[in-house]
C-alpha cells in the first residue's frame, strides 16, 4: 500500500483533471453531406440451426494472416509526453467478484486465421444463450452451463442461400451484439469481396433461429476495422475506408435503419465519409434497460491527440436523410499519454523473442454507454506506455451529449507485465469491469480482468484476477494478436459480466483458443453466496516435481456455511491433494492444493479446476500447471586450477516444453578445503549462472568430477564437469 501522501497526490491530479474543460475543435473534420446507401440485397433466412447442417465450412487456407492496415499519422503529439500522471500507484485488494463460468470458447483455431478478432455477447433468460464470434467462426453456448448449442459453424452459414456476395465467404473483422430492447442478435462482418458489409439481425432472441439479412456495398472501397453499436433509433457503425483497398481516406460512420431491419424490410444506411485525419472511431453501444433521452444522438469517440479524446455526435433521420448530421469533434482533455509500443509491436512473451502487436493507436471495442439514474456515462479504454511496459488506460465520461467530462481515469499497470487488448463495461450498480491480455518475458499471454466499485478511490482498479494463464506463446514469426476482445453484460440481471479473449494452449502459431469467463460484483447481485479464487494463477515444474496453490472461498452478502473443496483436471501420473478439504465461512477459508507429478507425467500444460460446494451453491476457479523440463549445459566441460587459486564454469539453463520455473543451483563433489559460489544462485525459465570454485593451499591435488545440480519444485537435473587441481609447483 502506498503512503497517504502519494494517495493525496493522486487525488490532487484527479481534481486537476476534472477541472479541465472540453472544447470544440475549430477545424471541423466531419463531412456535412450524408451519403445514403440502400441495401443491395436483403431477405429473411431459414433457421440457422438448419442451414448450419448443410452449409459447408468455407474456411481459408491454413495460416491466413490479416494485416494491420495503417491509417496514417498516429494520434499523438510530438515526442514523449513524460510520466503518466494517472498511473495507478495504490494497490487495492483482489477484485471482489463472484466467479461463474470459465470455459473454452472456440478451440483449436478451426479457422486458421490470425488474429481471431474474438468478441461475444450474452442474451436474455428466455433462450439462455451466449454467442462468441471469431474471424470465420460462430458458436452459440448455453450461458448457464457453457455447453455448446450450435457450432462452431462458418459465419457465412448465416447467409446460406442469400442472393448477394455475403453467402460466398467471410471477410473478417467480426462483431456480435445483443439488442436488449428488441431481444435480437446483431451480427456483422466485412463481405468476402472486401468492398461490402454483411449485417444480420435475428428475428427472435434465439441465435440459432432465422435472420433478417442485409448486404451494403461500398463500391471499390474496403470498409476496414468496422465496429457496431446498438442505439434506439439505429445500429450505429464505423469503419476505416481504404480507397480501392489501398489508400486510407478516413473513417466512415454509418447508421443502419434498425426499425426496418427488425422487421426484415428494406433498409438504408446513412453515412458520412470523414477526412483522413479521422480514424478508428467507436460508436456508443447501449447497455442496460434505460434508454438515452428520446432523439439523443449517438456519441462516437476517437483518440484525438496525446492529451484529448475526440467526441462526435451522430443524429440520423431516415425519413429525411438530409436532416442527418455528424458533428464534432469536441476535444475532451485527458491525462497525457504515450501510445503503447508507439502504436506498433513490442509485447514480449515467455520463451521466445517473438513480440506481439499492441494496437496502441486506437480505442478498444467497445464504447459502452449507460443511463444510470438519469446520469449518462461512457466507459472506454486503450493501451498506453506505463513506465518500461504497457498498461490499460481507462476513462469514465459523464454527460456525453451535453458538456462531456472525464469523471475519472486511470492507467492500470500493477507490475512490469504488459497489459493490452482491453474491453470495459459498467453494470447497473455503477461497478466497472475490465478484461485484457497480460504478457511478459516471463509469462505467456494470459486472460485477466480487474474492476472497481463506486466506493473505491477515483481512478483506481482493484487487484486483478485471472481467467486463464496461457500455457503457450505465439511463435513462427507471427506478431498479429487479437485486434480486440469483448466484454458484455447479462441483460437478465444487468450484473453478470461475460468476457472473452484468446490464449495459446501451447507454443505455436495459428493454434489459439478463446476463453470465456463470467463474474459479477456481489453488491450488484445482492445474492448470498461465496466465490472461489486461487493464487498463483500458474506454476511450472518438471516431471517428478511438485507445486502448490492456495484456494480461497470468500463469503458475500451474509453467506454462512461449510464449503467442501474438490479438484478436477489433475494430470495423468500426478496426484492432486487439497488440505483441508472443507472450510466454514465466514470468514474466508483457505485450502492448499498440492500437485505432485511423477516421472510418467507427460510434458505439457494443464488447466486444473478447484470447485467449492455448499448445498446448491457451486463456485470454481482454475489454475494452470506447466510440466516441462530443462537441461543444464556447462561451459567449459573441464578446468584446471593451481592450489590457492580460483576458476569458473558457466551453467546455462535451457528450458524444454514450456518450462518456466525457478531453478536453484548447487554443486557436489568438491575437493577438501575448496568452496563454491553461484552468481546468481537461481534463474527463472532460462539463463546463466557463473560457478566460482576457490581452492586453498591445503586443497589436495588431483582430478575431481563435480556435479552441477539444478533443482526446481523438488526435481533435480545434474551435469558433470571436471576440475583438475594442480600442486602449484
Amino acid at each position: 500500500m502506498k503512503s497517504t501522501i502519494q494517495s493525496a497526490a493522486n487525488s490532487a491530479v484527479v481534481v486537476f483533471l476534472l477541472a479541465l474543460v472540453p472544447v470544440q475543435v475549430l477545424a471541423q473534420k466531419s463531412n456535412s453531406k450524408p451519403l445514403v446507401i440502400p441495401a443491395s440485397h436483403h431477405d429473411i433466412s431459414q433457421p440457422l440451426r438448419e442451414m448450419a447442417l448443410t452449409a459447408p465450412m468455407v474456411l481459408p487456407k491454413t495460416g491466413l494472416t490479416i494485416p494491420v492496415r495503417p491509417t496514417g499519422p498516429l494520434p499523438k503529439g510530438p515526442g514523449s509526453v513524460g510520466e503518466d500522471q494517472v498511473l495507478q500507484r495504490e494497490v487495492l485488494p483482489l477484485v471482489g467478484t463472484i466467479n461463474g463460468l470459465n470455459f473454452d470458447g472456440v478451440t483449436g483455431d478451426p479457422s486458421q486465421v490470425a488474429p481471431p478478432d474474438e468478441n461475444g455477447a450474452v442474451g436474455d433468460s428466455v433462450t439462455n444463450q451466449y454467442v462468441t464470434i471469431v474471424n470465420e467462426v460462430y458458436v452459440v453456448f448455453n450461458k448457464t452451463t457453457g455447453a455448446t448449442i450450435l457450432g462452431p459453424t462458418s459465419i457465412d452459414a448465416i447467409w446460406s442461400g442469400f442472393s448477394g456476395v455475403c453467402s460466398t465467404g467471410n471477410g473478417g473483422d467480426v462483431n456480435v451484439l445483443f439488442d436488449q430492447a428488441a431481444g435480437r442478435w446483431v451480427v456483422g462482418q466485412i463481405g468476402p469481396n472486401f468492398a461490402s458489409y454483411c449485417v444480420a439481425v435475428s428475428t427472435t432472441d434465439d441465435a440459432t433461429g432465422s435472420y433478417a439479412r442485409y448486404e451494403f456495398d461500398f463500391g471499390s472501397n474496403l470498409p476496414d476495422y468496422p465496429k457496431l453499436g446498438v442505439w434506439p433509433d439505429a445500429y450505429y457503425w464505423t469503419s476505416n475506408t481504404f480507397q480501392n483497398g489501398a489508400t486510407f481516406i478516413g473513417a466512415m460512420p454509418c447508421a443502419y435503419d434498425r426499425t426496418s431491419m427488425l422487421t426484415g424490410g428494406a433498409a438504408n444506411a446513412i453515412c458520412f465519409q470523414q477526412s483522413a485525419s479521422v480514424a478508428s472511431l467507436l460508436p456508443a453501444n447501449l447497455d442496460g434497460s434505460t434508454a438515452p433521452p428520446a432523439g439523443e444522438p449517438n456519441p462516437y469517440l476517437e483518440l484525438l491527440d496525446s492529451s484529448d479524446l475526440g467526441l462526435f455526435q451522430f443524429h440520423v433521420d431516415f425519413t429525411t436523410p438530409s436532416n442527418s448530421t455528424f458533428t464534432g469533434p469536441t476535444a475532451i482533455p485527458v491525462a497525457s499519454y504515450n501510445l503503447a509500443c508507439g502504436g506498433g509491436t513490442c509485447i514480449p512473451q515467455a520463451g521466445t523473442t517473438q513480440q506481439l502487436d499492441s494496437l496502441g493507436d486506437r480505442l478498444m471495442f467497445r464504447n459502452a454507454y449507460r443511463n444510470l439514474n438519469g446520469t449518462e456515462y461512457l466507459v472506454v479504454n486503450h493501451s498506453v506506455t506505463a513506465g518500461s511496459s504497457v498498461g490499460v488506460r481507462w476513462y469514465q465520461i459523464t454527460n456525453p451529449n451535453g458538456t462531456p467530462t472525464v469523471a475519472q481515469q486511470g492507467t492500470f499497470a500493477p507490475d512490469s507485465a504488459y497489459r493490452w487488448m482491453g474491453s470495459i463495461e459498467m453494470d447497473k450498480a455503477g461497478d466497472i469491469a475490465m478484461g485484457y491480455t497480460a504478457s511478459s518475458g516471463s509469462i505467456h499471454p494470459a486472460v485477466r480482468y480487474t474492476g472497481r466499485v463506486p466506493s473505491d478511490a477515483a481512478g483506481t482498479m482493484e487487484s486483478e484476477n485471472s481467467i486463464i494463464e496461457g500455457p503457450g506463446s505465439q511463435t513462427g514469426g507471427l506478431s498479429r494478436w487479437g485486434d480486440y476482445s469483448g466484454i458484455s453484460i447479462d441483460p437478465s440481471d444487468d450484473c453478470t459480466f461475460f468476457y472473452t479473449n484468446e490464449y495459446l494452449p501451447s507454443d505455436g502459431s495459428f493454434n489459439w483458443n478463446t476463453r470465456v469467463g463470467s463474474f459479477a460484483f456481489p453488491s450488484c447481485t445482492g445474492v448470498s453466496t461465496f466465490a472461489m479464487t486461487a493464487t498463483p494463477g500458474s506454476q511450472s515444474t518438471v516431471a517428478g516435481g511438485s507445486v502448490s496453490y492456495t484456494a480461497t472461498a470468500s463469503p458475500f452478502n451474509g453467506f454462512s456455511g461449510t464449503v467442501s473443496f474438490a479438484v478436477t483436471g489433475c494430470p495423468t501420473g500426478a496426484t492432486c491433494t487439497l488440505s483441508p478439504t472443507s472450510a466454514t465461512l465466514p470468514p474466508a477459508g483457505n485450502s492448499t492444493l498440492t500437485v505432485q507429478t511423477s516421472s510418467s507425467t507427460a510434458a505439457g500444460s494443464y488447466v486444473i479446476t478447484i470447485t467449492g460446494t455448499s448445498g446448491s451453491i457451486t463456485a470454481s476457479t482454475s489454475v494452470t500447471l506447466t510440466v516441462g523440463s530443462f537441461s543444464i549445459v556447462p561451459s567449459p566441460a573441464a578446468q584446471t586450477v593451481r592450489r590457492g587459486s580460483s576458476t569458473t564454469f558457466t551453467a546455462t539453463v535451457r528450458p524444454q516444453n514450456g518450462f518456466n520455473g525457478v531453478v536453484t543451483f548447487s554443486v557436489s563433489g568438491l575437493p577438501a578445503n575448496a568452496t563454491a559460489t553461484f552468481n546468481p544462485t537461481s534463474v527463472t525459465g532460462a539463463g546463466n549462472s557463473v560457478l566460482t570454485i576457490s581452492t586453498s593451499k591445503k586443497t589436495p591435488a588431483g582430478t575431481y568430477a563435480l556435479s552441477i545440480n539444478g533443482t526446481s519444485s523438488g526435481a533435480t537435473k545434474s551435469v558433470t564437469v571436471s576440475l583438475k587441481v594442480g600442486s602449484g609447483k
